[in-house]
């Protein structure tokens, strides 16, 4: 983007033309300012089938800000898979600090071939815990969730050496494509900087918004 100060994207008009590049910029500076343990975490916000709200804390992993497209990946069968196969619809929120993103729109099943190349990027740990776990399913004890862990290792242990554990086929990525995006930035005596583009065709339309 042109404008060198990030703090003053929101302040000066016009409004800069595509925010998901603002994002990407805000969650590559949380990152190496090091905000917070876990600067691309986000609040994913779902409907169930039933029509109940959900929300819950996830990783935004990647941002295509061409495309406006946020994916996190996650077991595609758990309560929110289901919740966002049955009904695309659903948001994120960034928050650090002084600024926020706020992102709706539609998500969708990332295709496989960058699932699988994001998955082989996990620790071994994690893979193996991917096939452990039924995410959201009950379960009667810790003991029995690590017994599962144990098995796993063990089916795994001819190529665990090797480091190759494969993507199970209940794992994968969903790509929210943003139809929204709303970014705010902390100002003294509660003066903050505060505008939602909506997406029209190919165009981004800003709005600048009181705070």
């Amino acid at each position: 983007m042109e404008n060198p100060s990030p703090d003053l994207w929101l302040s000066e008009d016009p409004l800069p033309a595509n925010p998901a590049e603002i994002v990407k910029q805000w969650l590559d500076e949380a990152f190496a300012a090091r905000v917070q343990a876990n600067p691309h975490a986000v609040a994913l916000a779902t409907i169930d089938p039933n029509g109940s709200p959900s929300v819950r804390m996830v990783l935004c992993n990647e941002i295509d800000p061409e495309a406006a497209a946020f994916t996190m990946y996650t077991n595609t069968e758990s309560r929110k898979g289901r919740a966002i196969r049955s009904e695309p619809r659903c948001a994120i929120v960034f928050h650090w600090a002084t600024r926020q993103a706020r992102i709706e729109g539609r998500a969708s099943l990332t295709p496989e071939d960058r699932s699988d190349a994001y998955f082989a990027t996990r620790p071994l740990e994690a893979r193996l815990g991917a096939w452990a776990s039924a995410q959201s399913e009950p379960i009667g004890s810790r003991a029995e969730i690590l017994a599962k862990l144990d098995a796993i290792g063990k089916r795994f242990e001819a190529t665990k050496e090797e480091d190759v554990v494969p993507r199970p086929p209940h794992w994968g990525g969903f790509t929210l494509v943003a139809d929204s995006i709303e970014l705010w930035v902390s100002r003294e005596g509660r003066i903050h900087d505060r505008a939602v583009w909506r997406r029209e065709e190919s165009d981004w339309i800003p709005t600048r918004l009181q705070p």
